[in-house]
């Protein structure tokens, strides 16, 4: 149902006690800054916007390579909150190396596994925005794909 990298996250944080789960969440905010564009890639795709839920811009870089994994990058302005940043390193470590099929195929339910309750609540749409982004992605470049090859649908 996941992704082999994201199940791997979510077990680690679905068991801790809320304050822990949001120490580790810090751990993985100040790990964002590293999923961002390396000098010199190439991508498939890249989407820059700032959505009306979002504090800052936030761009979604996505390449798939010929073995159908795609390799997501994003980088965050300087007002993103620390939530965002962290499920930003949270999702490019667990959907990295997934097909496209299997980015669209997760399901938005193990947010609160991860995040946990109460700041599901208090945060709302704002935990599942990068997760609808990278999506969003995957099904732009599915729909090239098709398009490319001359498929209908």
């Amino acid at each position: 149902m996941f992704p082999a990298a994201l199940s791997e996250i979510i077990e680690l944080f679905e068991h801790l006690p809320e304050e822990e789960k949001r120490e580790n969440l810090i751990v993985f905010a100040d790990q964002a800054a590293g999923c961002g564009p390396k000098e010199g890639e190439d991508w498939d795709l890249v989407d820059k916007r700032k959505d009306e839920e979002c504090t800052d811009t936030v761009t979604v870089y996505l390449s798939v390579d010929s073995g159908r994994r795609s390799h997501f990058a994003i980088e965050l302005g300087p007002h993103v909150q620390t939530l965002t940043r962290a499920m930003t390193a949270i999702l490019c470590k667990g959907l990295n190396g997934s097909t496209p099929e299997a980015v669209l195929d997760v399901p938005q339910d193990f947010v609160p596994r991860i995040v946990g309750g109460t700041l599901v609540r208090v945060r709302s749409q704002t935990v599942y925005n990068i997760l609808t982004r990278m999506k969003s992605a995957a099904k732009v470049w599915l729909n090239r794909e098709r398009a490319a090859s001359g498929a209908v649908g």
